[in-house]
């Protein structure tokens, strides 16, 4: 099973919107065919394993990090395939959280008398596909916030001047969430402060995440880099001459707002969910960032602490309301504290994700 994940990362950048699924076939302690599932609309992972084991497959025990399918998508169904095969056995880590499977394919392959098995390295095999999960159960994508910031917690001078907090290798670092992710989302504020293009560089990627801005008064300038296709705007207001401008330069403009004027954070998670989008990576200022926090759409931070200081005068990481009593302070979980390059990175997780 771990060999499974393992191949399973491989489509870390590439799958969505579809799980990262990796296949093991084990006969007579040999392994004698794997694969994974490498981008949507191709074979999936256990098509793949099969097609490498042949006749071997007969008898054999498949090894998979999702339970395997029970509809017609884009490929046909995984489950028939392996009863067709006739497999011996089958360890899967997880169920899948699709409504259209959520626990079919394994009732499938009982049916057909294979003994089944579930739940081994579950954890691991919901860690790596934590977006889609949570797409199919909540209903909404997950969202991961990266923050760079000073050690004393400031993440950019009060004219909003932050490039480059962090070093190289943090960045890089960055640019591997960002990969991993199907959309990245800032706010107006970051767009004219810092006019950041939200593409993936530092790392080889066969596709680019989709662009994000949450923008109320659609004030983005229409030279922003930031602009171009895969770029939608979320509004709060209609203002026609504005929308058309935007969209001459190939962005995407959608109205969401909310009682006060503002975007509907809510909303625009539900429309990415519509849109299939599994992991949001979010980098903005301390307004945005304060006001997903608020809302209890941030599942994850990313954090990265630079060995420097720049004082009380600078912006935060969150824009949020006086605290008169440490009772309310929000809890954290930490996942994960290392050292990239010479940043500290923090990995921890909100109650929303808990």
């Amino acid at each position: 099973m771990r060999r499974a994940l393992e191949l399973a990362e491989r489509g870390l950048y590439t799958t969505t919107p579809n799980p990262r699924v990796g296949c093991v076939i084990v006969r007579d302690a040999e392994i004698v065919g794997e694969g994974w599932h490498e981008r949507a609309g191709e074979p999936h992972a256990e098509v793949n394993a099969l097609r490498v084991a042949g006749a071997k497959a007969q008898g054999a025990t498949a090894y998979i990090t999702l339970e395997p399918c029970s509809h017609h998508g884009r490929t046909p169904p995984c489950d028939q395939a392996i009863i067709l095969a006739k497999v011996g056995r089958v360890v899967a880590a997880m169920r899948d959280p699709n409504p259209l499977v959520a626990g079919r394919g394994l009732e499938a392959i009982r049916a057909a008398g294979i003994p089944v098995d579930c739940g081994i390295m579950q954890n691991e095999a919901l860690e790596l596909n934590i977006g889609f999960v949570s797409r199919m159960t909540r209903g909404r994508p997950w969202m991961r916030m990266k923050i760079a910031a000073s050690l004393d917690g400031k993440t950019a001078l009060l004219n909003g001047r932050s490039q480059w907090i962090t070093g190289p290798e943090a960045r890089r670092d960055g640019h591997r969430w960002r990969a991993r992710s199907c959309a990245i989302m800032t706010g107006i504020g970051t767009v004219r402060d810092d006019d950041p293009q939200l593409t993936v560089r530092d790392v080889d990627t066969p596709r680019q995440p989709l662009r994000v801005v949450i923008d109320s008064r659609l004030e983005t300038p229409l030279d922003a880099r930031v602009l171009g296709t895969g770029t939608i705007i979320a509004a709060a207001r209609a203002e026609q001459a504005r929308i058309d401008a935007l969209r001459g330069k190939d962005a995407e403009v959608i109205v969401l707002p909310n009682a006060n004027g503002k975007v509907d954070l809510h909303a625009i998670m539900q429309e990415l969910s519509r849109r299939e989008i599994n992991e949001v990576h979010v980098e903005a200022g301390h307004k945005l960032n304060g006001s997903l926090l608020r809302e209890g759409l941030i599942d994850e931070l990313l954090i990265y602490l630079a060995p420097s200081i720049i004082g009380d005068a600078a912006r935060g990481m969150f824009d949020l309301p006086e605290l008169t009593d440490l009772g309310a302070r929000r809890e954290l979980r930490l996942l994960d504290v290392s050292t990239i390059g010479s940043a500290i990175r923090v990995i921890a997780r909100t109650g929303a994700s808990h």
